[in-house]
């Protein structure tokens, strides 16, 4: 499409994007040599005119893509606490290992020692 329409940013990538999904490549392509002028590509607002649509704002583009990568994070932690649950679940809690110390005391220590992620 860019080939029919100037296009000279990411907005304007993203409105190429969401014009493509709202009316189509055909009539996206018809009303790109309807708006062209002595053989210059139109600008992406012309087209936007033409076809009579007013493109979504940057800042809705912005909070599209915010609420896009939530849901993704959201799905990766969900997916860690399931890991972590079930690590949880299969491993013995509370089970410990007697530990002689040098002065003679035996002291209890976990089977799993809990360590820093870092």
């Amino acid at each position: 499409m860019e080939q029919l329409i100037r296009v000279q940013n990411e907005y304007d990538r993203q409105v190429l994007g969401w014009l493509r999904v709202r009316v189509g490549d055909a009539a996206l392509q018809s009303a790109a040599r309807k708006a062209a002028t002595e053989g210059e590509k139109p600008y992406l607002s012309t087209v936007c005119r033409t076809l009579g649509l007013r493109p979504p704002t940057r800042r809705a583009f912005r909070d599209e893509a915010a609420r896009m990568h939530r849901a993704v994070g959201e799905r990766h932690l969900a997916r860690i606490r399931q890991i972590l649950g079930a690590a949880a679940q299969t491993s013995t809690v509370g089970a410990s290992h007697p530990v002689q110390t040098r002065s003679g005391m035996n002291h209890r220590l976990p089977s799993r020692l809990q360590g820093s992620l870092f």
